[in-house]
């Protein structure tokens, strides 16, 4: 989707989210304005900027009522940097495990992937353009002067005729006259090039041999975790191999685009925007944050939850974290933890987390109406998927109104027997209930097929009756 800019109005905010996620309006309005208040804090003069700190949120609800996709299309409305984490992932210091300074590494690495593919796209018809003058380069080479016995005829017979043809060498005399029917042929070859007529000619570019990661066998050590890439170092006092291969036009032209877009960016200034916004815009959704919160476990050798909190709060209240750009400032990062607290609740973290997420949010359980809506209002609504999928192979689906009602009952009715996995459910359900016809999509060509109450009731009529067995379906 398009990137919108950070200047959008809660109001409008929370209308790019109702297009993805249905319901939820608390939440929905505390992210708007925890968007709307980065833009408010760079519009302040710069002192009084530094002293305002994001007030991060905690969501609070069972799991697939929308917390992290809300995180989520947030991050996509201002393209800013986002990375999601589980607390779980993490271990107090001392312990293998991941250590919390990787979810700043993440984010920078995220922040970088943004910046270089914003930049690689505004010098993208400059890049195309020394692509397509590297293939014309490697479809008809100039002559060189100390080869001056080289056929000049040797592309254009091997296109029209096939490879393998043969023709008098040219003498050393003939030189001017062999240059000159180069160049009518790269401009016939161009043209044919702009055209789309050579895509699927043969032709032979250097790719870097990529060598295995080095330290693939310390993987699951913490090793890929550390501040300074290794690999890099290693990667850096070696020369890289390359290797010749033989490839067709337009694959070829890809790998030569991004190779000169490579060329064309400054990665040092990349790098510099990248931590920048990773700093004063990036997002961190910290989910699962109620299985690092409980009562206190005595003394003894296992990892304790309240460890793995004491090492989350220095990023949370702000600190510096060493990564391979350079240091990055946590202060103005916003938070946003999720969580069902179902056994726990926000007040069992340490006070001094506690006080780090002031904003607190709780999202509600889903309805039979808010599963109908989910099933047909978002723009990548369920049977808006299906119907398309199906659509490839010639089926056409017809969703009735009495098909989706009994759709969402079903789901709410089993979310309430069952454990309550949210929307989630709606996945299970729909996947039961075509599985026929998705399995013979293309022996039913040009078909149409009603999806009512009926047919809904004839397929997951059993399923739902008997608990036990729908434990392992549904």
């Amino acid at each position: 989707m398009a990137t919108l800019k950070d200047e959008l109005t809660p109001r409008e905010v929370v209308a790019e989210l109702d297009k993805y996620i249905v319901g939820q309006e608390e939440a929905k309005k505390i992210v708007a304005v925890a968007l709307r208040n980065r833009f408010r804090r760079r519009s302040l003069d710069k002192i009084v900027s530094e002293e305002i700190i994001p007030k991060n949120i905690i969501m609070i609800g069972p799991t697939g009522v929308g917390k992290t996709e809300i995180a989520r299309r947030l991050a996509r409305l201002v393209n800013s940097p986002f990375v999601k984490v589980e607390a779980t992932k993490f271990t107090e210091v001392g312990y293998v495990g991941r250590d919390v300074d990787s979810i700043i590494r993440d984010l920078v690495e995220s922040s970088v992937r943004i910046v270089k593919g914003e930049r690689m796209k505004s010098i993208e018809p400059r890049a195309a353009q020394l692509a397509e003058e590297r293939l014309l380069e490697l479809l008809v080479p100039f002559p060189e002067k100390e080869k001056k016995t080289a056929n000049p005829l040797d592309f254009l017979f091997q296109y029209t005729k096939g490879a393998g043809s043969t023709e008098p060498a040219v003498e050393a005399d003939d030189y001017p006259s062999q240059l000159e029917l180069k160049k009518n042929e790269r401009r016939e070859v161009a043209k044919k090039l702009k055209a789309g007529e050579v895509e699927e000619v043969l032709v032979e570019v250097e790719l870097d041999d990529r060598l295995p990661p080095m330290l693939d066998m310390f993987s699951g050590m913490g090793m890929e975790e550390m501040g300074a890439n290794v690999q890099e170092l290693f990667g850096n006092m070696l020369p890289r191999k390359k290797k010749k291969k033989r490839i067709p036009v337009k694959q070829a032209r890809r790998i030569l685009q991004q190779e000169e877009g490579e060329k064309l960016i400054e990665m040092d200034d990349v790098i510099t925007e990248a931590v920048s916004r990773a700093e004063q815009s990036g997002i961190v959704f910290l989910d699962e944050l109620d299985k690092v919160a409980g009562e206190k476990t005595g003394a003894g050798p296992d990892v304790s939850r309240e460890g793995v909190q004491r090492d989350i709060l220095p990023i949370v209240e702000g600190s510096t974290v060493m990564t391979k750009h350079g240091p990055v400032k946590t202060d103005h990062i916003l938070f946003i933890a999720a969580g069902a607290f179902h056994v726990s609740k926000p007040s069992d973290l340490i006070p001094e987390l506690q006080g780090r997420f002031p904003v607190r949010v709780e999202l509600t359980s889903l309805s039979p109406e808010d599963f109908r809506r989910i099933l047909t209002e978002p723009e990548n609504a369920l049977t808006k998927q299906y119907t398309a999928l199906l659509g490839t192979e010639g089926v056409e689906l017809e969703f009735c109104e009495d098909g989706i009602d009994e759709i969402a009952t079903t789901a709410c009715f089993i979310n309430e027997e069952m454990e309550n996995i949210g929307a989630r459910r709606l996945y299970t359900i729909m996947e039961k209930l075509l599985e026929d016809v998705s399995f013979v999509a293309p022996e039913l060509e040009d078909q149409k097929i009603l999806i009512n109450r009926e047919y809904v009731k004839n397929k997951i009529r059993e399923i739902v009756k008997n608990k036990d067995l729908s434990r392992y379906i549904l």
